[in-house]
């Protein structure tokens, strides 16, 4: 199968197992249906794939090793992402955002050392309360990760989860493009 139809199915498979709550794409929630291609969108034995199969888009329009994966002839996706989310208590001087960041510290670097890691972004919330961890992976590499179980995941969740304050501990998976 091509490789669109292998990270449709790792992301089908991720739903069904209960580790996606939500796909999210830019601007948009959509429903998991949205992940299965139609029928008419799977390539057929002789069909011509569309353009953004056929060849890699970088993000400025340059060649990428990444193919780009159609969800809908006009959604399409090369980054897929992992969020590590909670929630802080401004309590005691913020201290349960302070230990969450110490927590994230411990483990950035074998985030980053991830094969196929684009990035890892961090996201606070002074107004909700929101400590948000973003890993952004290609998606020729993602499936790789979630055999891993998205390691250090389970490391840095058990950690935060035991700090007093952070509450509303989730992750999720969603794909990525800049607009």
């Amino acid at each position: 199968s091509s490789g669109a139809e292998q990270i449709l199915k790792l992301l089908l498979r991720a739903m069904v197992k209960g580790m996606l709550r939500s796909l999210v794409l830019p601007l948009l929630v959509v429903g998991a249906s949205a992940f299965s291609a139609a029928p008419s969108l799977l390539p057929r034995a002789g069909a011509v794939q569309s353009a953004s199969l056929r060849r890699g888009l970088g993000l400025r329009g340059g060649a990428s090793s990444t193919k780009m994966i159609d969800i809908t002839p006009n959604v399409s996706f090369d980054t897929i992402a992992r969020e590590w989310r909670c929630k802080w208590s401004a309590d005691a001087d913020k201290k349960s955002l302070v230990e969450a960041q110490d927590a994230l510290d411990e483990v950035i670097k074998e985030v980053k050392g991830v094969s196929g890691v684009k990035s890892v972004q961090r996201v606070v919330c002074g107004g909700c309360l929101d400590f948000k961890v973003i890993t952004s992976l290609d998606a020729d590499s993602f499936g790789k990760w979630e055999e891993s179980k998205f390691a250090p995941e389970e490391k840095f969740l058990e950690k935060i989860k035991g700090i007093e304050g952070v509450s509303q501990v989730e992750t999720q998976t969603f794909t990525l493009m800049p607009m």
